[in-house]
């Protein structure tokens, strides 16, 4: 079995300043032996990490569109930020990957059905989908994680979770303990099979967001 926190961010986002070296060793020292790498817009530091890191790694990115995130795994090319949800699906599908819905529900209002995340989790939509993250650490409301795991079984989709660190400290406050797997299907079949352990990170976490993207001028 593995322990695999499939939504983590690196100095590669935006509004996370952590480097790669340092993210192995708080694995190697936390007991997690997985990570979905899952930058925004971006996999450069998902494929970098994937070379040097000692344990497996999936490269993922976590991809604006219009109607809100989704995040694409196993991945090999990166997929452009502001294309549809249906564009951005399938050139995911195109090189073999997984389609995902992170923090379906949100992080930041208790609201079950924001505008942005309103279509993504449209009936056109969600058939599509591989994927639904039911544990995010940085949800702030517990109902946002029961909605997400009620829309899981009710599309008969894998159910994931991810500390969705932006700081070292985060990484591992969520995860799926799994079987190993090889590739995307053996992933999906394994991830049925998984158990997700999670905690909640304090909401002064965002604060490291937020300090990251003043000091890369995204403010």
């Amino acid at each position: 079995m593995i322990r695999a926190d499939l939504h983590v961010h690196t100095c590669y986002s935006m509004d996370c300043n952590t480097p790669l070296e340092p993210i192995i060793d708080h694995c190697l020292n936390t007991g997690i032996n997985c990570l979905a790498i899952s930058d925004h817009n971006t996999i450069a530091g998902a494929l970098k990490l994937q070379q040097i890191a000692p344990f497996q790694v999936i490269v993922a990115e976590e991809i604006r569109t219009p109607m809100g995130e989704l995040m694409g795994l196993f991945l090999t090319e990166e997929v452009p930020k502001g294309l549809s949800p249906e564009e951005t699906i399938a050139r995911i599908r195109k090189q073999g990957g997984l389609v995902g819905i992170p923090h379906p529900f949100g992080r930041h209002l208790p609201l079950p059905l924001r505008g942005e995340r309103r279509n993504l989790l449209s009936p056109e939509i969600l058939p599509q989908i591989d994927i639904i993250e039911v544990f995010n650490s940085r949800n702030l409301f517990p109902n946002s994680s029961s909605n997400a795991r009620r829309l899981a079984q009710g599309y008969g989709l894998a159910a994931s979770a991810g500390s969705d660190a932006h700081t070292l400290a985060e990484i591992g406050r969520a995860y799926v303990e799994m079987p190993e797997f090889s590739g995307p299907d053996d992933f999906l079949d394994s991830l049925s099979q998984g158990i997700v352990f999670g905690h909640r990170s304090s909401p002064l976490v965002h604060l490291a967001s937020t300090w990251a993207k003043m000091r890369k001028g995204f403010c």
